[in-house]
């Protein structure tokens, strides 16, 4: 065994003890003052074998991938690759989400008492509930917003206002949506490796971003639909500074940054992976014209139609805080987020991320950043979004859930696989947890 190898099993290794830390301190917690409001600690779930129909798919498409994923990755044209990809995950997001059954694993999810289709009747005037959106943020406010609406800008619950006015409501078409679109992340991520990076670091990587264990949460959760939108803003910026149609890539990914940060509050954070992308890039200031002007259109609409960002999210820390984030202990969540990031991402992940680390220990570091390699250029990406968890993770403000609330950084961290050695080894490992997470739990999202 290479010395590289064995450290990346002993960082396997480190992360798997961090999780089991995780479960029996945070078993023992619950046990013993029910502070964390978790059922099966780290993770928003509870403990419940079973299997399903979606079962077999699960199983023969993670064999397939398995089998020849790299093989293909590596010989199919690139335009073919990546509808390949998009292809692949949504059978195996949806394969998983399927073991739970069609109604409890995806048409039930977006509809309980925390999610965004239990407001759509009070939508019906669109502008005058965006100007009110605020006054219903609070514990304790007349008709308070459930859990989700209330935790993110209108866009988010807009979405399936508007998906409900086009024909397509109720919580079957919305985890539908959330799948279909929440899959294209990964494509957004090999589009973006393939402009900083390269085209084969892309490839390697594409088998680990289709077999994510992440899956188990993208099927269904809205957020997984934040981590697309999000992932094509960056994708289309490093398209603009790299040369590729600047102007309208660069218009494209103001846009989808505007939109993002009306999704999700905490998706600001996405301005240190768009920084990377920005630096990381042959052209850097030739687009920002355009990116600013398309980064201005979503802001400026939702503010003239009434809605107040800044003021909805000071509300918003206040109504975190009322509910069980103000309980849950930040002494735990701090290291315990990272036991269900690990869980997200999976053994390779971590494995990948100790490689990119590595990359960047390396004495003639200030040398090779003046032009750096491929390898280097992803090993920076990868750890621009690690460092975007991690000042989530500080602020306290994603205390539990983060299994379906960092799904959007997390798929940047899965690009770190591109490093590994032994492909079909690592992406065995990624496929058992999966299986075993989505069969022996019932998640929450």
């Amino acid at each position: 065994m290479n010395r590289d190898l064995l450290r990346d099993l002993s960082a396997a290794l480190a992360a798997a003890l961090l999780v089991l830390a995780a479960a029996l301190v945070g078993t023992a917690i619950q046990h013993s003052d029910g502070t964390l409001h978790v059922g099966w600690p780290p993770l928003y779930s509870t403990w419940d074998p079973h299997v399903g129909p979606g079962t077999p798919a699960a199983v023969v498409v993670a064999v397939a991938v398995i089998a020849y994923g790299p093989l293909v990755a590596a010989r199919l044209p690139w335009r073919a690759l990546l509808p390949s990809v998009w292809g692949t995950g949504t059978v195996w997001t949806f394969s998983l989400a399927l073991v739970d059954g069609w109604h409890r694993g995806v048409a039930r999810r977006l509809t309980t008492r925390y999610e965004y289709l239990q407001v759509i009747d009070r939508f019906q005037d669109i502008p005058y509930t965006l100007r009110d959106f605020t006054r219903h943020i609070l514990i304790g406010s007349p008709d308070h917003w459930p859990a989700h609406v209330a935790g993110h800008p209108p866009a988010a619950t807009l979405t399936f206002v508007l998906l409900d006015r086009v024909g397509l409501g109720g919580g079957a078409w919305a985890g539908v949506w959330c799948v279909t679109v929440g899959a294209t992340a990964a494509v957004a991520v090999l589009v973006t490796v393939r402009a900083l990076s390269s085209e084969a670091l892309a490839r390697r990587a594409a088998p680990f971003l289709v077999l994510a264990p992440a899956a188990v949460w993208m099927g269904t959760s809205a957020d997984g639909y934040f981590a697309a939108v999000a992932a094509w803003a960056v994708a289309f910026l490093a398209l603009a500074v790299t040369g590729h149609r600047p102007r309208t890539t660069g218009l494209a990914s103001g846009l989808l940054f505007g939109l993002t940060v009306y999704l999700s509050y905490g998706l600001t954070l996405f301005v240190v992976i768009a920084a990377a992308a920005l630096l990381l890039g042959t052209r850097r200031l030739a687009p920002l014209p355009y990116v600013f002007a398309g980064a201005l259109v979503v802001p400026l609409a939702f503010t003239l139609a009434g809605f107040d960002w800044w003021e909805a999210y000071r509300l918003l820390v206040t109504r975190y805080y009322q509910g069980a984030g103000g309980i849950r202990p930040y002494s735990y969540w701090l290291w315990a987020n990272l036991a269900c990031s690990v869980l997200i991402a999976g053994p390779a992940t971590v494995a990948g991320l100790r490689r990119a680390g590595a990359a960047t220990l390396h004495k003639d570091l200030r040398a090779r950043l003046r032009a750096p390699g491929p390898e280097l250029r992803l090993a920076l990406l990868v750890l621009a979004a690690l460092l975007a968890l991690l000042v989530a993770d500080l602020s306290g403000m994603s205390k539990a859930e983060t299994e379906r609330i960092w799904l959007p950084f997390v798929m940047w961290l899965l690009a770190s696989c591109a490093f590994l050695t032994r492909p079909r080894a690592w992406l065995a490992a990624q496929a058992t947890l999966a299986l075993l997470i989505n069969h022996l739990l019932l998640t929450g999202w």
